[in-house]
């Protein structure tokens, strides 16, 4: 068993973002500006500076239900704006899965959680894959993006290794909530690359009309 795995937490803050994943080994940016997540940004800078993303089932409600499986990132970077805000950077380490909400008087939530189906996040090795294996995919891709208006500088992503470019790409792509959600359940790098292919023949037989793959 990996030796960072006797470092994940059993217990950890979550914060529900709609059309939000992050990956183990991916970084991104985040914006905190609500009391609730100050809160729990400032505990998580106290014990051991990491937190769960995980996507909510519907945005619209104030305690909302959750999907199971989310992931932990550790906050490598913290700065606070002159506003009060937090601009802080999170490292993806492991997914885990919800095990129950726990009862507390902050005004955040926190859950135990599992790790133990994602134990192969945490392996320091890259897996491998063939980039001819990835050119129909990133031709789509690049097709779709530029349909959807999004901007992507794919020469920075051909600097990373295919593991990092594919989980890059299926968080930044502009796919539905429950589409991201089934990238990051994929059980490894090889059924993600299958899933966002599947995902992209979908919008491109539907001419981009918004599909959901289950």
């Amino acid at each position: 068993m990996n030796k960072l795995s006797n470092k994940l937490p059993e217990k950890i803050p979550v914060f529900p973002l709609s059309n939000f994943i992050i990956f183990p080994k991916t970084t991104v940016p985040l914006n905190i500006f609500e009391p609730r997540y100050i809160e729990m940004i400032d505990d998580a800078m106290k014990e051991n500076r990491m937190i769960g993303m995980i996507q909510p089932k519907n945005s619209t409600q104030n305690t909302p239900a959750l999907y199971n499986v989310g992931c932990v990132g550790k906050i490598t970077s913290f700065n606070e704006t002159e506003d009060g805000r937090y601009l802080i950077l999170l490292s993806g380490i492991s997914r885990f899965k919800i095990i129950k909400e726990l009862e507390t008087k902050k005004t955040y939530r926190k859950f135990t959680i599992d790790f133990e189906d994602f134990l192969d996040d945490l392996n320091e090795k890259n897996q491998e894959i063939k980039f001819s294996d990835l050119e129909l995919i990133f031709n789509n891709l690049k097709s779709f993006f530029i349909k959807q208006g999004y901007k992507i500088n794919w020469k920075d992503l051909e600097k990373q290794s295919l593991d990092q470019t594919i989980n890059t790409l299926a968080m930044a792509s502009p796919f539905s909530l429950e589409e991201k959600q089934v990238l990051l359940e994929a059980v490894n790098i090889y059924d993600r690359k299958e899933k966002l292919s599947q995902i992209l023949s979908t919008y491109s037989f539907d001419n981009f009309d918004n599909k959901t793959i289950q």
